[in-house]
């Protein structure tokens, strides 16, 4: 890989996994690092999970949330698709200078109030104030200072229970895919605000501890959790059915996207399956036991929508397929390029 970065590499999608494995993961050589899961399993005092992360958004603020709640939701769940339950969290803050100190002080407090949500505990941290010439944007971009003069950096740690081994390579086939939610949200809600597009769609930011929690302990055989990120639901099915060698089929119908999302996509042409969430996660487990698991997710805060939207078909890797409203199959890949409105 030569040249520039450029925006493309952190959308998500293929440029995304060409710059991870061309420069990250062949510079960072490790076994555990090279299983490219969302949290990494570690020996320890018993097996604990590690993840960190990167957060920038334009605005800061936006419908049902903000960067504060971002950092922690986003680190949160990543640490959650791992089956692990969230101790610890580290913050860094980089402050453009000029950044208003009441603003700054907002993001501090939902950041903390949505760690007590999840059940984490914010344990060390770091703050770096930069010159604001650094974080301008290109001339003429109407978004002005990059993540409106804030971004964090977090670390999270949690500790995995005994007998629990949630991964992306578990998935089996006959597996049922299930989601908790509709698609889209959290994607919609920061490119209407950004564009001034009147809507009252919202964020769907949240920890997904509840949901989770009540999976692992309800004895289900949960092989696969994953967060439906950057990229969307066809770049994690994509991504999942690559990493277990397995075929996977989901069913156009099935897919839950609200009707003001849907509108809005309509409006830009934009396609659901490949907008990100921030609340949402893809479950697989054995066909048998999906109705149990719905129930279960339905009976959680944030999982109220949870439908069946597929199984694992087969053993040819790495394929992802979608049924059509029309009856006609379609193969699905990974976001390629901008493909959308970038989102942060």
């Amino acid at each position: 890989m030569s040249g520039r970065v450029a925006m493309v590499h952190g959308s998500g999608g293929k440029a995304t996994g060409e710059l991870i494995d061309q420069i990250f993961a062949s510079e960072f050589q490790d076994q555990t690092l090279d299983e490219m899961e969302d949290s990494a399993l570690v020996a320890g005092c018993g097996r604990l999970a590690l993840t960190t992360d990167s957060f920038v958004v334009t605005p800061v603020k936006f419908r049902g949330g903000d960067i504060g709640r971002l950092a922690v939701c986003g680190t949160v769940n990543d640490l959650l698709m791992r089956g692990a339950v969230p101790k610890y969290l580290t913050c860094g803050w980089i402050l453009e200078e000029g950044t208003e100190i009441d603003l700054v002080r907002e993001m501090a407090h939902s950041m903390a109030e949505t760690a007590r949500e999840a059940g984490i505990r914010i344990v060390a941290g770091d703050t770096k104030v930069i010159d604001g010439s650094i974080a301008e944007k290109s001339a003429g971009d109407a978004a002005g200072r990059y993540a409106g003069g804030i971004l964090i950096n977090t670390a999270g740690v949690g500790f995995v229970p005994e007998g629990v081994s949630i991964s992306a390579r578990n998935a089996q086939t006959g597996d049922a895919i299930l989601v908790s939610g509709t698609m889209g949200d959290h994607h919609a809600a920061i490119l209407s605000e950004r564009m001034s597009i009147r809507t009252d769609i919202e964020s769907d930011n949240a920890p997904l501890t509840e949901i989770v929690s009540s999976l692992v302990q309800s004895g289900l055989h949960i092989h696969t959790l994953r967060d439906i990120t950057r990229g969307g639901l066809a770049t994690v099915l994509k991504e999942l059915a690559e990493t277990s060698g397995r075929t996977f089929e989901i069913e156009q119908e099935k897919i839950p996207v609200t009707a003001k999302v849907q509108d809005f996509c309509s409006l830009l042409g934009l396609d659901p399956l490949y907008m990100g969430n921030e609340g949402k996660l893809v479950c697989i487990l054995p066909a048998e036991e999906a109705e149990e698991a719905l129930r279960l997710i339905r009976s959680c805060r944030y999982g109220a929508g949870a439908v069946k939207v597929g199984e694992v078909t087969g053993d040819e890797p790495g394929i992802l397929v979608m049924r059509t409203e029309i009856g006609g199959k379609r193969l699905l890949d990974v976001l390629q390029g901008e493909g959308l409105p970038r989102i942060c």
